[in-house]
């Protein structure tokens, strides 16, 4: 029996697909009453909807995304579920870096940046106070690229 430590598999690239498409479906359904909960710290994360504007079409392309809050700025991780590819949201991120955001029924404009060095690392270790991640390190061996923390600052 082989007893070394391998990297675990997230779950289905087609069922995280469903799962957000539904979670978004919920959210723009209800006009996001439901669906865009706030962050509590050792219990979940938040949910917010981001307004990305296209890179290369320019039309919005909102995306709902797991957050917490670091001071007024929001964090989140672009993980594409796991794959090696950057999602396309962070490729809008960085071509459009200031959008809108509803948390609830609050919007506010950010604008969006990659952390780097000291700031990427107390992030990185800042989604472990909330379940849900799994062994992020083992996961994140899955993209040879690393994984990038987006934080949202106020605009």
């Amino acid at each position: 029996m082989d007893t070394t430590s391998s990297t675990p598999s997230p779950p289905p690239r087609a069922l995280i697909r469903a799962i957000w498409r539904g979670h978004r479906l919920l959210v723009r359904l209800s006009g996001a009453r439901l669906g865009l909960p706030a962050p509590r710290r050792g219990k979940r994360m938040g949910m917010m909807r981001v307004h990305a504007i296209g890179r290369n079409s320019g039309e919005p392309r909102p995306v709902v995304l797991g957050y917490f809050d670091d001071g007024d700025a929001l964090v989140t991780l672009a993980m594409n579920g796991w794959a090696a590819a950057d999602p396309s949201w962070l490729k809008n991120l960085r071509a459009h870096p200031e959008v809108r955001v509803d948390l609830g029924r609050t919007r506010r404009t950010v604008r969006a940046r990659i952390a780097a060095g000291e700031e990427h690392e107390r992030l990185w270790a800042r989604f472990a106070d909330y379940p849900g991640w799994g062994d992020l390190d083992a996961f994140a061996i899955r993209r040879p690229k690393g994984t990038a923390v987006v934080v949202l600052d106020p605009a």
